[in-house]
């Protein structure tokens, strides 16, 4: 190009930054890389070119980029096609990426990168059977904490015979490095750092980049993360149409599942899991938008218009203000509400490998799209026994308070310790935990800083929640069992007071969840010894057998 050619300034820049915003992840990242490169050179000539490509739609514009189509010339007589122009042609040729097309976070570690060689113990298992068949040896690898494991996985070969473990309570199913719990001491660790360091020191977006990444962001690291994410939480509008075919009183599980599902067919172009930069497109894609899903479920049950995202408020301020504002008037974020729902977040983000976290693992073992493995994630949250584990225990209080309130609670504490009653206790004790849950502890700090906000420390409702955890915390029936509150039970009495209705307790879980899914998804496809989950079975039918005639049946 000309090199007389005067330079944009400023404020034009400004402008045309603003102008080349896309709705397409892949064309940010690609047009971001142009600006770090050539923004202090750029002509008005380019200027034009960047301008007339920005007429083109996201897909058009992606298939021009990745080379999958070329620019049209005016002696196509494609006089109205903007990609035909020679400013266009010209800048389309500094655009287009290199092999590796899209540009990473700045210097992330690599979430594909090789798992450490597991370590092996010095002892080995000997595996005994009292028909006397002959003893097997077993390998035995140590983790860097936690119990050691027996590797069974040539068992079937020498021995004809299957390991039996309903509910996987002592098998591990894969090697992770992601999140680490440990039952007995009550500890709860994201990549090493201890739950309560991160709730108090971190914000949620800062805690996915961990899980993400493997590391905490630096400065830079954390502000072109917020960034991405920030300028993708809006969802195409199409979305809008798929919402109205629910029913208005159908549940936000059964809306969320749909949503995260239908994704994949919006984002067609990023499924490709076996490429790390398509893995990464989608992580961010979920992790923005799901907040814009979960408030659209919300407000179409509610019969109100759907707020659009703000791109100046923080993660948790800007699902607060998409939750609860109306077009009538200003909505002002409460910051200590703010804070509440960044800390649930944050507690929830992942928990090692729970019943949806296994279930995205074995959807995505099969090869299907991230969006497809996340809705199956958000489908088995959905059960009462995990992420409507809070919303359970929002009825029983109800149900007691419609039972008498705090005079009858005597009542319902009998009733619990009575094994034939059938009544539980939820939202306390944990089938994890064997101590006090650790992300109670942070639960219940917001849960007092939060009723003090709005006025309701004399709630009826809250007062039984209060007088509850009182007796569960000094009867001696339930402190020898362990049956301390649990975050659900203090998580749920938050979003009560926040005004989140009941049923959208389990799909805010599942927008936590979210980034830990991705980041167990990821870190499976990354793992040199993943294949497609197959489990076995004890098979316990009829054994063969010859069918009958109809008329010998």
């Amino acid at each position: 190009m000309p090199t007389n050619e005067s330079l944009l300034d400023e404020r034009a820049l400004s402008k045309l930054k603003w102008r080349c915003r896309r709705g397409l992840l892949e064309n940010d990242l690609l047009i971001e890389k142009f600006f770090a490169q050539h923004e202090t050179s750029l002509t008005v000539r380019q200027a034009k070119g960047m301008n007339d490509l920005m007429e083109l739609s996201d897909n058009d514009l992606l298939d021009l980029l990745l080379k999958r189509k070329e620019p049209l010339t005016l002696s196509d007589n494609a006089a109205r096609d903007f990609s035909s122009t020679p400013e266009a042609i010209d800048v389309l040729a500094l655009l287009r990426p290199a092999p590796q097309a899209f540009a990473p976070l700045t210097a992330p570690p690599d979430p594909t990168r090789k798992k450490p060689i597991m370590k092996l113990a010095d002892n080995k298992a000997t595996l005994s059977f009292s028909n006397g068949s002959p003893s097997v040896d077993l390998p035995v690898y140590e983790g860097s904490v936690g119990p050691n494991v027996v590797d069974i996985r040539k068992l079937y070969a020498q021995t004809g015979m299957f390991t039996y473990d309903p509910g996987f309570l002592s098998t591990a199913a894969c090697q992770s490095a992601i999140t680490y719990i440990d039952g007995d001491k009550g500890e709860l660790l994201y990549r090493g750092y201890p739950i309560e360091q991160l709730a108090t020191n971190c914000d949620y977006l800062e805690t996915c980049h961990l899980l993400l990444y493997g590391e905490l962001p630096n400065g830079e690291q954390k502000k072109d993360f917020v960034s991405r994410v920030t300028n993708h939480t809006m969802v195409n509008e199409q979305m809008q149409f798929f919402l109205r075919g629910f029913r208005r009183d159908a549940h936000p599980m059964a809306i969320m599942t749909g949503l995260v599902g239908a994704l994949s067919a919006f984002y067609h172009d990023s499924t490709d899991i076996n490429n790390p930069e398509h893995r990464e497109i989608s992580a961010i894609r979920l992790i923005a938008k799901m907040p814009t899903l979960v408030a659209m479920a919300y407000k179409y049950t509610v019969g109100q218009p759907y707020i659009y995202p703000k791109n100046d408020l923080s993660y948790a301020g800007n699902f607060l203000h998409m939750m609860f504002a109306t077009p009538c008037e200003p909505f002002k974020v409460n910051p200590v509400l703010e804070r509440a729902i960044d800390r649930i977040f944050t507690l929830h983000a992942d928990h090692e490998q729970n019943a949806s976290t296994s279930t995205v693992r074995l959807c995505g073992s099969s090869g299907t799209n991230p969006f497809a493995a996340i809705a199956a994630g958000v489908a088995c949250l959905w059960g009462p026994a995990h992420g409507g584990a809070n919303e359970a225990a929002l009825n029983m209080l109800g149900d007691i308070q419609k039972n008498g309130g705090i005079e009858k609670i005597g009542d319902f504490i009998k009733q619990v310790k009575d094994k034939n009653s059938g009544v539980k206790l939820m939202g306390f004790g944990h089938r994890v935990y064997k101590n006090y849950d650790p992300r109670a502890k942070l639960m219940q700090e917001t849960c007092k800083e939060v009723l003090h906000e709005m006025g309701l420390e004399n709630d009826p409702l809250f007062k039984l929640a209060m007088a509850l955890e009182k007796i569960a915390l000094e009867d001696d029936y339930f402190v020898s069992r362990k049956l301390y509150p649990n975050v659900d039970f203090y998580s749920g009495i938050v979003q009560r007071a926040i005004g989140i209705p009941v049923p959208l307790f389990t799909a805010i879980f599942a927008l936590a969840r979210t980034v830990g899914w991705i980041a167990q998804l990821n870190e499976m496809i990354g793992d040199p010894e993943y294949k497609i989950g197959r489990p076995r079975q004890l098979f316990t039918g009829s054994s063969a057998r010859d069918v009958k005639p109809l008329a010998q049946r």
